[in-house]
């Protein structure tokens, strides 16, 4: 074990500030410049690629935060994946790391990160083998074909590295994390694309071209007389608005705790808990897990191995198999289009059993997530502890707190599971812009990074404040 401990504690990593609370404006600058960054590598195309069977997965590219075809191909899948791995054996009991001290701590992220780095690879290599991101055609039977691969799969683990090393920027220089920034950067880009593009898209049901953007699609089905592609349109737009309401209500819902500071009487505060206690990440983890079954789905049966399912030739979709249940269908545009509720019996089973993959997956992450993140009673009752507060009339007492804390704690973390999953499966089966999954994940992050900001701001313009955060 010490051998492990020398080699994860060797590992690279981004300096953290030498102060603890870094102003409002240094982290403001930070986070514009990773944002910087990441569009641009979003731009970089992969030198020697020529087939690019991955250019198909749009959806799963902006859960990903990638860019397929891009040096940033891979996006957050290796670290997700190395934290959903590491969860899962925690969870378990196979491999414990004990998060209550800082040791243990620092143990479970250098494995998580070591655990990213071998995903980098071995993503990468899975990508170029199994003909995702592959040369062209023209070099197959050469030996330059093999070793286009490995240029492809160099440029693969340079770009993962890169968003490796960006998400510890944003998470020690900047606001939130880098992963969270990822996904909201990405589905904001594709929600005003998809709404405000102009350049020709589809036929409309009557025969005519009209531009990508739902919005400008809507009026000029509207002004061609176009009635059902007008109701597309227009229930695209309204779905994705009806998302980011109740989306951000269900953020702002919290569960507030009265205590009071032991050594100072009469001086208490509120000490809040959000209805959606675990945030967006049980979402990112389901949402990445499918992704992860499509993505394995399409490139195994690109080398005949079609063991999780097959995949439409001509539209890329999932159509039978296990990736064919966890996608879910547009019901809505399929009742529109067939102007009748009566649509057979397959996709409301496909949408129901998609909806309910989804919400007890965000029910298990989210169990997981309050064990590994230092989120469960034990560790909020030693933190309050630690900052001298303690419940009104009671002993100062750590038992006491945590017994208080399991009451809320446990309920809310399934009930946030639930309503998360139920919130994202139910948005992307209605044909929201840019799928629900990732309107609902940039609602919760853009609203998070909002708290953030308000709290860093609130920071800088009170001394005060500073001082008793330990600024």
């Amino acid at each position: 074990m010490s051998v492990w401990k020398t080699i994860i504690s060797n590992l690279p990593e981004v300096e953290g500030p030498t102060q603890k609370i870094l102003s409002f404006r240094e982290k403001l600058k930070w986070t514009g410049v990773v944002l910087v960054i990441f569009f641009t590598l979003g731009l970089m195309p992969l030198f020697g690629l020529g087939i690019n069977a991955l250019q198909r997965f749009e959806t799963l590219s902006i859960i990903l935060g990638a860019e397929f075809g891009s040096l940033i191909s891979l996006g957050i899948g290796p670290i997700v994946t190395a934290s959903i791995v590491l969860q899962l054996l925690n969870g378990s009991g196979i491999w414990k790391f004990d998060l209550t001290t800082t040791e243990g701590k620092t143990t479970f992220q250098g494995t998580q990160k070591f655990l990213s780095l071998f995903f980098i690879i071995f993503e990468s290599a899975i990508y170029v083998f199994l003909g995702g991101l592959a040369p062209a055609e023209q070099f197959r039977g050469t030996g330059f074909y093999f070793q286009l691969q490995l240029i492809l799969i160099f440029q693969l683990f340079l770009g993962g590295l890169l968003i490796l090393f960006l998400d510890e920027v944003v998470s020690k220089w900047g606001f939130g994390s880098g992963i969270s920034l990822f996904i909201a950067a990405g589905v904001s880009k594709s929600i005003f694309i998809q709404a405000f593009n102009w350049l020709p898209g589809v036929g409309g049901s009557a025969g005519l071209t009209y531009s990508s953007g739902r919005v400008i699609e809507f009026f000029q089905a509207l002004v061609a007389g176009d009635v059902t592609t007008a109701l597309l349109a227009i229930s695209a737009i309204i779905f994705t608005i009806l998302v980011f309401v109740i989306a951000v209500y269900a953020q702002a819902m919290k569960v507030e705790i009265p205590l009071s500071f032991g050594m100072v009487r009469g001086h208490g505060i509120r000490w809040p808990l959000s209805f959606i206690y675990t945030s967006n990440i049980p979402v990112i983890l389901v949402a990445a897990l499918i992704a992860n079954f499509q993505l394995w789905g399409r490139l195994l049966q690109n080398v005949g191995w079609p063991l999780l399912g097959t995949f439409s030739a001509s539209t890329g979709q999932p159509i039978s198999g296990f990736v064919y249940w966890i996608q879910g269908p547009d019901i809505v545009r399929s009742i529109i289009q067939q102007h009748t509720l009566f649509i057979g019996a397959a996709p409301y089973f496909q949408a129901l059993f998609y909806l309910l993959f989804f919400i007890l997956g965000s029910v298990i992450f989210s169990i997981f997530w309050v064990q590994t993140a230092g989120m469960d009673a034990k560790s909020q009752a030693q933190q309050m502890i630690s900052s001298g507060l303690q419940i009104p009339g009671f002993r100062r007492d750590e038992r006491v707190l945590e017994r208080l804390l399991n009451r809320y704690i446990w309920p809310l973390t399934i009930m946030g599971g639930i309503t998360v999953g139920f919130l994202a499966a139910l948005a992307d089966l209605t044909g929201a812009l840019s799928r629900g999954t990732g309107i609902l994940l940039t609602v919760m992050i853009i609203y998070r990074l909002y708290e953030d900001i308000a709290r860093q701001h609130m920071m800088d313009m009170n001394p005060m404040m500073r001082k008793f955060m330990g600024g």
